[in-house]
């Protein structure tokens, strides 16, 4: 995938991009991506494709084999399954492999769980198309289910699936042998190949009354019917009539080839979104490097009003190349097949601010219904997409801002009550060591976060030395601004360094604008109290809030930037995976 960003106040959004972030609620450029998603952009995905074949299924015919078909389907949050796809029909086989493949959009911020569910095609029904079958008129043979994670998540993206029938999965007895499906993924990239361009212009025209333009590229590719898609933005320029902007960069398969039309329009920013054409050129990848080599500019053109037959005016505003290199760039899902690891951490915030954990207006209430508070939905929504990304599961877990029984006010505890240790067993044991943290600490203050950031940044360190092949998540959960701030920065600073990425949610009605400070989407990168300035944004923050139905949750927007920060480390540090 291409990287381009903007960066309006030193944050940045990246368009079909590997680094930089898109946060379209928060981002500081809204104008931009407003202006964007209205001319087409969507966003970024990954498609994978998924082959199949099954061994050792029961045999249901009396005087031949099984005719096997299996159905693809996708489960939602309420259990209700979405049909995406079926094989052909193999016959006379209990070891079929089906040549019929599904493509799949995969989506790392959410879980994505898939069921797949074998029939035997009575003899009668061989001559009409696989679509137009009644499942209800076919023999049940039986089905799995598993996330699609824990498929692109194996060394080889292949997985054995057990199949049994569907009254079998409920039942506490074992269930009956009705074969093994194998599931193999693949990810659809053509191309790894990426162009790295350094754009530049000159003489640019004057827009603004009092001030010079405000300028920033926007690259889209043609397709059918003369239509243009954008696939990439530069970062906006303040008040300058020969701009030069950071490098972007566009993978061969966004593009076509590279002797694909490219337009290249220049515009003046505006903040109301209606940002003013300066001017465009029409060159593809070939003419682009042609540029460079011969050290030339390009002129742009303006565009003829509309209902006018007159030819486009060249203009004296020049765009200029002045680098232009080819590289391979690995995908998120090529380190994850090479070995590497997400692993998640925790830390929660148990400062009295909360309130008493006993009475029903406080964050740390636990209801007795079952229905979990705000720490315990950002732990699940978090933990439940991590999970699949980290192979023994034991995840770090911490409190702060608290008292432990018979000690001092503590900010960075082990939750699960252990001097020597601060790991927890799986998703719920994270919950368990929560819970249990309530009945056994007092609630304090004040809201410290460097301790906890330091401990994060120490294992991280360590996995570093030590050659680990892990990137590290922290999601701290806090219901007030923090009070350490330069402290925190200073964590954050020497953190930027290591594979390691921060989230922090807001619970409760606090007003959290202090906290963006700490996020280099909607401001300046931060520096530490000597002076060093952060390499990279590793800190993402939002306030949680109720999301209607069918809405991504806000934490889950915020994992999708992940793999965005991931390769922005293994890149900046050259790090490429064993395949």
């Amino acid at each position: 995938m291409g990287n381009c960003c903007s960066d309006v106040a030193g944050g940045q959004t990246a368009i079909g991009g590997t680094g930089g972030h898109l946060n379209p609620a928060n981002a500081p450029n809204d104008a931009v991506d407003r202006f964007l998603r209205s001319r087409g952009y969507n966003g970024l995905f990954s498609q994978i494709e998924l082959s199949f074949s099954a061994s050792g299924l029961r045999d249901r015919d009396v005087l031949s084999k099984s005719d096997p078909m299996m159905v693809l389907y996708a489960k939602g949050k309420n259990g209700a399954l979405e049909e995406l796809g079926r094989t052909e029909v193999i016959l006379n086989s209990l070891n079929p492999t089906w040549i019929t493949k599904q493509i799949l959009i995969y989506h790392f911020e959410v879980v994505q769980d898939l069921v797949f569910r074998v029939y035997d095609v009575d003899t009668q029904f061989h001559n009409i198309d696989v679509k137009m079958l009644k499942l209800e008129d076919q023999q049940y043979l039986g089905e799995a289910t598993c996330a699609l994670s824990e498929i692109i998540t194996k060394l080889d993206r292949s997985m054995t699936l057990d199949l049994r029938r569907r009254e079998d999965s409920v039942r506490s007895t074992q269930s009956q042998n009705c074969g093994k499906l194998l599931v193999h993924a693949e990810e659809c990239v053509s191309s790894k190949t990426t162009i790295e361009m350094i754009l530049r212009c000159s003489d640019l025209e004057y827009r603004d009354l009092f001030s010079r333009s405000d300028p920033f590229l926007l690259v889209s590719k043609v397709v059918e019917g003369g239509n243009h898609i954008p696939i990439c933005k530069t970062e906006v320029i303040k008040n300058d009539h020969n701009p030069v902007w950071k490098p972007v960069f566009l993978n061969i398969q966004q593009v076509g080839s590279k002797e694909s039309p490219l337009i290249i329009e220049c515009y003046n920013f505006n903040s109301n979104g209606k940002h003013d054409l300066m001017g465009k050129v029409q060159k593809s990848l070939v003419e682009l490097e042609k540029l460079y080599s011969g050290g030339q500019g390009g002129n742009f053109f303006s565009s003829a009003p509309a209902g006018h037959n007159s030819h486009n005016k060249v203009l004296k505003s020049l765009l200029f190349v002045d680098k232009f290199t080819e590289s391979v760039q690995y995908t998120f899902l090529d380190y994850l097949a090479g070995g590497f690891e997400l692993n998640f951490m925790v830390a929660i915030d148990f400062t009295a601010s909360n309130g008493n954990p006993r009475l029903p207006d406080s964050l740390h209430y636990i209801d007795p219904s079952g229905r979990p508070n705000a720490y315990q939905r950002a732990i699940l929504e978090v933990g439940e997409v991590l999970q699949y990304y980290d192979s023994d599961k034991r995840f770090p877990t911490w409190g702060f801002g608290a008292r432990p029984i018979d000690a001092p006010v503590s900010h960075c505890f082990n939750l699960n009550g252990s001097s020597h240790y601060c790991e927890v067993e799986g998703i719920q044991g994270i919950m368990m060591a929560y819970t249990s943290a309530l009945l056994n600490v007092s609630l304090a203050g004040p809201t410290l976060f460097g301790p906890v950031i330091s401990n994060a940044a120490l294992i991280a360190s360590q996995s570093v030395a030590n050659g680990g092949r892990k990137y590290f998540v922290l999601l701290i959960i806090t219901d007030g601004v923090v009070t350490d701030l330069q402290e925190t920065k200073d964590a954050l600073v020497k953190a930027s360094d290591l594979p390691l990425s921060i989230l922090i949610v807001g619970v409760g009605g606090a007003d959290f604008k202090e906290m963006e400070v700490l996020d280099a989407d909607k401001g300046e990168r931060l520096e530490s109290s000597s002076g060093r300035v952060a390499s990279r944004d590793i800190v993402q923050f939002v306030p949680f809030r109720d999301v209607q139905s069918g809405e991504i949750s806000v934490v889950q927007a915020l994992l999708a930037e992940l793999p965005t920060q991931f390769l922005s480390y293994m890149r900046s540090r050259n790090i490429q995976p064993s395949l």
